[in-house]
């Protein structure tokens, strides 16, 4: 079978797959007929197979593809750069560029370097915007990216993309797990996601990371880990409660965090586990990813500094600032009467220092 399949392969060029695990384990595998290009149906060798690649190849040839968009975004897919990507990232880049595809692959290079064709492109954003603002962002991010890509490697002469401001103006500064949240939801909770929660909650990284973490990160005392989206090293310092439940969890497989058969979650299958969880602890508005957020803000306001919390996440000093200021730090009662009375404490001790000088002087206090 093997035999067959790469010989099959080999006739039919540019032939491409990738391979998706289930959540409970199963492994299947997806062909395409090209990087990006559409989906086979039926099985690798089929005529129902063989069919419709060769119906895919003829349509991509009634359009000419030199000097096109399609070709920029093929060669943007074949390249260093399209390849250095996190494998989740090169996923979610395939289907944003099949769709960029869809709607402007014909589009002569030539007439990207036109700025009346930038227009054209925010018209399109703003339609996707209308059911789905952020993500209209996100495929404008990954559109712009191509185009630097062809001015990089001379292949077009300017980014018509840049700066073309956002859409989406929702902020995430009041989604904070509350310690009442928190409760709830560890009431209901099994004890994978209650592990998968304290896990994001202690150290404030993504649930990618938090899925991946395999127990040679940890070592009693620490957990170390690069990264996936940014290759950024880390070494978050475990608090007692993690520690308690980390050291009472058996090692039933490498990742820590399993589903229940003792294997490693994929993304789908935990968030679908996740969402019903959220479900019946009645959590509405809050995100896993808010977990981070919420991490930041309580790091915030236990009084670490900017520096010590970006060597725990991750971030850079300036995206910590950034996101303090902007998303995620929850200004609340409590943290503006402690900066009230820090500014009583400091106003007392000016006034004490000011009526000792006057009294050393000679003038009455």
């Amino acid at each position: 079978m093997r035999g067959e399949v790469d010989a099959m392969r080999v006739r039919l060029k540019g032939l491409n797959s990738s391979r998706k695990r289930l959540a409970d384990g199963t492994v299947l595998t997806y062909w395409y007929a090209w990087r990006g290009g559409p989906r086979l149906p039926g099985k690798p060798g089929s005529p129902e197979f063989i069919a419709a690649f060769n119906e895919a190849v003829a349509s991509r040839k009634r359009a000419p593809t030199e000097k096109t968009l399609r070709s920029l975004i093929d060669a943007f897919q074949d390249s260093e750069d399209f390849r250095a990507l996190a494998p989740k990232t090169a996923k979610d880049y395939r289907r944003i560029l099949a769709q960029i595809d869809r709607a402007f692959g014909d589009c002569p290079t030539a007439a990207l370097e036109d700025p009346r064709i930038r227009g054209d492109f925010l018209e399109w954003r703003d339609e996707l915007a209308k059911v789905a603002p952020r993500s209209a962002d996100y495929t404008f991010t990954v559109f712009a990216r191509v185009l630097s890509f062809g001015v990089n490697r001379g292949k077009i002469a300017t980014n018509l993309l840049q700066r073309p401001g956002r859409v989406w103006k929702g902020s995430r500064s009041d989604k904070i797990w509350t310690e009442d949240d928190e409760a709830k939801l560890l009431a209901v909770a099994s004890p994978r996601i209650t592990l998968a929660f304290l896990i994001a909650l202690w150290t404030a990284q993504r649930q990618g990371d938090v899925l991946r973490l395999t127990w040679n990160a940890y070592d009693g005392e620490f957990i170390r880990l690069k990264q996936s989206k940014t290759g950024v090293y880390v070494e978050v310092a475990v608090s007692n409660r993690l520690k308690a439940i980390l050291n009472s969890t058996p090692r039933v497989s490498p990742t820590i965090v399993t589903t229940e058969e003792g294997r490693p979650y994929t993304s789908d299958g935990f968030r679908a586990t996740w969402r019903k969880t959220c479900q019946w602890a009645g959590i509405k508005g809050l995100t896993f990813h808010d977990l981070r957020g919420t991490a930041v803000t309580r790091l915030a306001k236990s009084g670490a500094t900017v520096p010590e919390i970006a060597t725990l996440t991750g971030h850079s000093v300036s995206d910590v600032n950034s996101i303090l200021d902007k998303n995620y730090l929850n200004r609340d009662r409590a943290m503006g009467v402690t900066a009230i009375r820090k500014l009583e404490k400091r106003t007392k001790i000016s006034n004490r220092a000011s009526n000792q000088t006057k009294f050393e002087d000679g003038q009455p206090s």
